[in-house]
């Protein structure tokens, strides 16, 4: 764990971090010149051990950034921060925090420290608002009294609730149906209120379905408990005696499972540096969806597990769950337009060979 300066010694780098942020803001940079600075970028990863966090702490490392993770290690892997000091704090400590910006010149904020847990959030909202919002305004308050003023914000499609159009846009009505995803559309209210009256400049990534793993077996997608198809469908695969229960076999849709767009986690990652670039450049704040355009069933994507894996998934046919739409397939034409920001990885076969590859490699 990195040390944490006090004192006289954390005053002169606050000092520091005045100046190498208003160099910052003299010399903007331009996308390209990520890789080619000589005194390397540092960016604070919320919730950086975890797994959407940790995979784009890799590709802003790969950028030429430095990132500083800052996790409290309550659901995310300490093994998994491989590309820059973690500092084990959690963002509802505010001394912890200001220390942080205190020791390290921090240019830009990716805030993935959140609870996740649709069923959960229904048993305990007071876990998610406290967590995912109210430590989200003490993270807002510690920036602004730094003077860091860029944040990319792990959003989600849970916003928009029940779709009422297929694909979904950034314009559909936000009517979240369970805590988790009001707590989500509530920081994104945060920071449209920070930007107009502080001038927190932002970006909001709406994730659809993440899936995948890195595709150099370094990181994968470890959630205890797993609440998530892929992985679900991988583990009865290799188990037996695990086998996946299917939530529905009824809906409206080709084979009666429901359908969801499934985005690998590396080119989830490489939106978060597109949307700093994004910012760098002059974008304005804005919310932007992430995720293929394309849907596949349930039953889709365990025929592909069988075809990668060369193995059977049993499976147990169950009654749908309380509030699980049909179809969720994301409009990411904004992304690609403004952002630049396609993705390369997410076939179904890439996204389920790579999950198979790491989950193979980290059983031994």
């Amino acid at each position: 764990m990195a040390r944490i300066v006090t004192g006289n010694r954390g005053q002169e780098i606050g000092r520091s971090v005045s100046l190498r942020l208003a160099q910052l803001a003299s010399q903007r940079l331009a996308p390209r010149e990520y890789g080619k600075i000589e005194e390397r970028v540092h960016v604070l990863v919320t919730g950086g051990a975890g797994y959407i966090g940790s995979h784009t702490a890799k590709i802003l490392a790969q950028a030429g950034m430095q990132p500083v993770v800052l996790d409290n290690l309550q659901r995310g892997h300490r093994e998994a921060v491989k590309w820059g000091p973690l500092i084990e704090a959690d963002i509802g400590d505010w001394s912890a925090l200001d220390r942080v910006f205190a020791q390290y010149p921090i240019d830009a904020v990716f805030h993935f420290a959140a609870f996740a847990y649709v069923g959960e959030s229904m048993r305990a909202p007071e876990l998610y608002f406290r967590n995912n919002l109210v430590n989200t305004l003490n993270l807002l308050d510690t920036m602004r009294s730094r003077n860091v003023q860029k944040i990319v914000f792990s959003s989600t499609c849970a916003t928009y609730g029940n779709p009422l159009q297929i694909p979904i846009t950034e314009d559909h009505i936000q009517q979240p149906v369970n805590p988790y995803g009001e707590s989500k559309r509530m920081v994104e209210r945060l920071l449209h209120w920070y930007g107009r009256i502080h001038d927190l400049r932002w970006v909001a990534l709406r994730y659809f379905n993440a899936a995948g793993a890195d595709p150099e077996r370094e990181l994968g997608e470890n959630h205890d408990p797993e609440t998530h198809l892929v992985p679900l469908a991988i583990r009865a695969a290799m188990d037996p005696k695990q086998p996946l229960e299917i939530y529905g076999t009824d809906y409206d849709t080709p084979d009666g499972t429901a359908i969801r767009d499934y985005l690998h986690v590396t080119d989830l990652a490489e939106a978060h540096l597109a949307a700093l670039r994004y910012l760098d450049t002059g974008g304005p704040s804005d919310a932007f969806n992430l995720g293929t355009g394309r849907g596949h069933s349930v039953r889709e994507v365990i025929a592909m597990v069988e075809k990668v894996s060369g193995r059977k998934v049993p499976v147990r046919e169950v009654g749908r769950r309380a509030g699980d739409p049909a179809c969720l397939i994301a409009d990411a034409t904004k992304s690609a337009g403004q952002m630049g920001w396609r993705p390369r990885h997410s076939t179904l076969q890439e996204i389920v060979e790579t999950a198979w590859n790491w989950k193979v490699r980290s059983s031994h």
